[in-house]
């Protein structure tokens, strides 16, 4: 499970670490560079985006939806790229830069992805420390009902209902923030794959 500390320990355990709000094990990149992934000719100085060729956009867009399968998404590309290098497209265009209008419409797809997915985790995360806040303060107040002679045991009854549900639905966000955290990875790791496979056709 991914424990949030509050700030004054996390900077003591964690000292030039990453964000308070990142809770993931894995190392925070909020947007990868094209140069890290590609080493083919610059996305920069095509003269073209890659929505204007047809079957390109239809690629990415396939390949990039959330709901296409990963393995299929990947096979998809692959078949493209070879039939580019091939010969087998209509497209009166040159191979080289049709791949390379293919990797950049991958990247900033993916990228964008990426980043909607890390935003996610971040805001669930200080959700999950101000959770922990309202759990504390409510913990303060019944200690003080519990010790007053005037509480009535509704009212006991009704903060300690509260309470139990936040620790609830602490405990399910905590188990559902480890997936999460794997997307951004996974993501990465798929467009690796692709690119892989582009470079590997030119």
């Amino acid at each position: 499970m991914i424990l949030l500390a509050p700030p004054s320990i996390a900077n003591a355990q964690y000292p030039g670490a990453e964000p308070l709000d990142w809770p993931c094990e894995q190392r925070l990149i909020p947007v990868l560079a094209w140069g890290s992934l590609w080493d083919g000719p610059s996305p920069d100085a095509l003269e073209q985006q890659w929505w204007e060729d047809e079957e390109v956009g239809a690629v990415v867009r396939y390949a990039t939806a959330r709901e296409t399968p990963r393995d299929a998404a990947i096979a998809r590309v692959r078949r493209f790229a070879e039939s580019v290098a091939s010969g087998q497209q209509s497209v009166d265009q040159n191979p080289e830069q049709r791949l390379t209008l293919l990797f950049a419409g991958l990247f900033e797809r993916i990228d964008r992805e990426r980043s909607r997915v890390i935003a996610i985790i971040r805001s669930a995360a200080r959700a999950q420390v101000a959770r922990l806040d309202r759990m504390s303060m409510m913990i303060d107040r019944l200690e003080a009902l519990n010790a007053s002679e005037t509480a009535s045991e509704d009212a006991i009854e009704r903060l300690q209902e509260a309470l139990y549900w936040e620790r609830q639905t602490f405990r399910m966000r905590q188990q559902a923030l480890p997936a999460f955290c794997e997307k951004p990875y996974l993501l990465e790791e798929s467009l690796s794959r692709m690119v892989r496979d582009i470079r590997s056709q030119m």
